[in-house]
């Protein structure tokens, strides 16, 4: 008894110690669970108030680019709108101005800005002054194109078919028809219907609009062009080339050419466009009609320009000869512009190209 002491000891000596097992255990227990649910729960101190950052809005004043009067302001418009945002605005407060009718400039003398340009790339202060200009009735470059393009087909098939109004019936039963007659319309009529596919599925137009004008006379150059061609070339008394059969077979071979040709390199500047990558000038491929890159800037103006030259050449009348004249003024004077805008993006690649006809210009 004296060496091996009774459980009752035991108890007495751990009670005088400073308690009983089970008590000393449960601190234990509570002081884990307490550290557990501090560690769980982070920081004690609360977490500091979230400052919100200021938006800074512009104002757009717009004026009258003649009376410099003030037509509205557009009021709250955060930096990350577009200019067509702003046209959207302004068209609600003034609804007889749709966004495309709507031309801002900076300056009463500047040229007119551009849709996609941020508004907070033209803000010097929080108050924006703008210019407004009614640009007129709009139509979208695909109406343009259509309009334009499909009479000249509409209008070669009329005088083909020689209608009893535009001909005598009895001259036109009598006289037999060349065979560069009917290869001309197929010509005429290939080009033109290039010309709407084109416009219909490879060529995409961005800010879409041009005033209902332009569209007025550029429909007056093409059809009245195309009736005067095509009244002398389907004319009963029309008499074939001096050359005959050899100057129409080379002549309509070049064209065909030429139509391929033009085709290819639109579609070559079209996937240029698409693809996203407008660092670099479109470089030629395996085909071989895109070889004329290494030489022009412009290679469609110059199949373009190659085509009326061929059907005058295969057709051998003045009408048409005038109007391949006119159509080579027109394309040397897109051709230049287009070649000062390659010239500032792609100098080291450009500026050894001419920019529509080898050599020349």
């Amino acid at each position: 008894r004296r060496h091996k002491p009774g459980a009752l000891e035991h108890r007495r000596d751990v009670a005088a110690q400073g308690g009983s097992p089970s008590a000393a255990h449960h601190e234990v227990r509570s002081f884990f669970n307490f550290s557990q649910l501090v560690l769980s729960a982070g920081h004690l101190r609360s977490p500091p108030a979230l400052k919100h950052s200021k938006v800074t809005y512009f104002e757009v004043e717009i004026l009258d680019v003649q009376s410099k009067k003030q037509i509205c302001i557009v009021d709250k418009v955060p930096p990350s709108s577009t200019l067509l945002d702003v046209k959207h605005k302004f068209h609600k407060a003034c609804p007889q101005w749709y966004p495309s009718r709507v031309g801002l400039q900076l300056e009463r003398n500047g040229p007119y800005l551009k849709d996609s340009i941020s508004i907070q790339s033209l803000a010097v202060s929080s108050i924006i002054t703008l210019y407004f200009t009614d640009l007129g009735q709009q139509v979208s470059w695909t109406t343009f194109f259509l309009t334009e393009y499909s009479g000249p087909l509409l209008i070669y098939l009329l005088f083909y078919v020689r209608l009893s109004t535009i001909y005598d019936q009895v001259e036109s039963v009598k006289n037999f028809r060349h065979p560069v007659v009917h290869l001309a319309c197929f010509c005429h009529c290939l080009h033109y219907t290039r010309h709407l596919l084109e416009t219909l599925f490879v060529h995409k137009f961005c800010e879409g609009h041009t005033p209902l004008k332009n569209m007025i006379k550029g429909c007056a150059f093409y059809w009245g062009f195309t009736s005067w061609i095509a009244y002398y070339i389907n004319h009963p008394r029309y008499t074939p080339p001096s050359f005959g059969h050899r100057q129409v077979s080379f002549a309509a071979l070049a064209f065909l050419m030429c139509e391929a040709g033009n085709h290819f390199i639109n579609v070559a500047l079209a996937q240029q466009n698409h693809s996203g990558s407008k660092a670099c000038f479109p470089s030629p491929t395996y085909n071989p009609f895109t070889w004329l890159f290494l030489l022009v800037s412009c290679p469609n103006y110059t199949y373009e320009v190659g085509s009326w030259i061929s059907f005058t050449v295969m057709t051998q009348t003045l009408p048409v000869g005038i109007f391949a004249f006119l159509m080579v003024i027109q394309m040397c004077l897109w051709a230049k512009k287009k070649h000062k805008l390659y010239l500032k993006r792609f100098y080291p690649e450009v500026r050894r190209k001419a920019a529509m006809i080898p050599v020349i210009f």
